[in-house]
This record gives C-alpha cells, structure tokens and sequence, in this order.
C-alpha cells in the first residue's frame, strides 16, 4: 500500500532528525519532495541535498541539516498547513506571514514552489504546504 502524504512523511522526518542532531537525513524523492528541498535550501534552513541510492537500488532524496553553534538547529519547528483531506489555497493579497516574518511559508503555485514572500513579490496565490520557523 502506499503512503498517503509523502509531503507529510518528508517534513516529519527532518524534524525528527533535526531534533536528535543527525547530520543527514533520506527521504522518498519525487518532484516536489525536491522542490521543497531546493526552497530549503534557497532559505538558509539546510545547507543541502543530494539524490542518491539507497541499499535497494531506490533513489532517496539525501538532506543535509544545518547547525549554525553545533547545539541548536537552524530548523526550530515544521507544521504540514495543507492536508489532502483539507487543501488550503490562499490568494496572493491572503498570504500569512509565519511568526510575523521570521519563519516561511513554502506554498505551491502556478509558477512553480516558492516562499511566501516570493509569492507575494509575484503576486501569485496557491497551496500553503508547510510553515518552517
């Protein structure tokens, strides 16, 4: 059987990991699971990702967590906002700032996944993801 919310599965994973200091954790690789990644990483919150195989012969999406002082984690918390049994779509002029500025919203567009900033700056709306802060 498949997974449900492999989106879910991502975000749930690199928190896990960030919580015990792991310096990588693999997730399933899709399209937007690379996305996600590469908007991460555009954001500061990794330091990077990488496709690799894993000891089936699948690819996994490999991300490489960030820890600025070696005690904290540049990622202090991750919330799935969009659920496929509850979608959220906002309009541009609706986007929510996350901690009033200090985290990010990942949001999937019509232009492609981006912050919600860069949404705003494009005046483009879509499906809130995840907040990151």
């Amino acid at each position: 059987m498949g997974m449900t919310d492999p989106i879910a599965d991502m975000l749930t994973r690199i928190r896990n990991a960030s919580r015990v200091r792991f310096k990588s954790v693999d997730v399933m690789l899709s399209k937007l699971n690379l996305n996600i990644a590469s908007v991460l990483k555009k954001a500061g919150y990794i330091s990077g990702y990488d496709v690799k195989k894993d000891g089936a012969g699948l690819q996994v999406l490999r991300i490489y967590l960030k820890y600025p002082d070696h005690k904290k984690s540049v990622i202090t918390g991750i919330k799935r906002v969009s659920k496929p049994g509850r979608r959220v779509y906002v309009k541009s002029e609706k986007i929510p700032k996350v901690l009033n500025g200090y985290g990010i919203a990942i949001i999937s567009t019509s232009r492609g996944v981006m912050t919600d900033s860069e949404a705003r700056d494009l005046s483009v709306g879509g499906e809130i993801l995840c907040n990151i802060w």
